[in-house]
């Protein structure tokens, strides 16, 4: 995407994307499929829907958390890596109250919420990943020596870890649809 710079008494300058190598852009469609498909297994996206609202705050005999629980603390998660990625003046959560709800159960309208806002991350993670702008192996400037490619792989691992408790969870509470 172009960018025109008027400014005054002086010519714009257009700025451009770098041009990308093809194992870069092979890189960052390999790094945003990670985040959406469901090339090995089942994905978020078909995993959240149908999950019946009695289920949702529900534990299973010998399981430690509720589906609410694990999706909230996935979104949760997420959108601090993304802060993290894009926010200068970002700032740790306190581990591990900040990054679990309070309650197994969510209240009224909470989950479809928590659902799309889990969704407009990952959207919004797979932008940052596809941008040309964005250098995948660069230090993040307030890290501690984090990458954007660093991030985008632990963000994937969670989301996956979470994504198979998820799966067994609602298979041991008898909500599992097979696909």
């Amino acid at each position: 995407m172009a960018i025109k710079a008027k400014r005054k008494g002086k010519k714009s300058k257009k700025q451009t994307a770098p041009k990308l190598s093809s194992s870069d852009k092979a890189l960052r469609q390999q790094l945003k499929e990670l985040l959406t498909w469901a090339g090995a297994h089942v994905d978020w996206q078909s995993s959240v829907a149908d999950v019946p609202v009695e289920k949702r705050g529900q534990k299973a005999a010998g399981l430690a958390h509720s589906p609410w629980e694990l999706l909230e603390h996935t979104r949760i998660a997420q959108r601090d890596i993304l802060e993290f990625c894009i926010d200068a003046k970002y700032k740790s959560r306190e581990w591990p109250g900040d990054y679990w709800p309070k309650t197994p159960a969510p209240a009224e309208g909470a989950w479809e919420e928590a659902v799309e806002s889990f969704f407009a991350d990952t959207r919004a993670v797979a932008k940052l990943i596809e941008d040309p702008r964005t250098d995948l192996f660069a230090k993040i400037p307030h890290g501690t020596g984090q990458t954007i490619l660093r991030e985008a792989v632990l963000l994937a691992d969670h989301n996956a870890y979470h994504l198979g408790q998820f799966v067994l969870v609602l298979r041991a509470l008898g909500a599992w649809k097979e696909t």
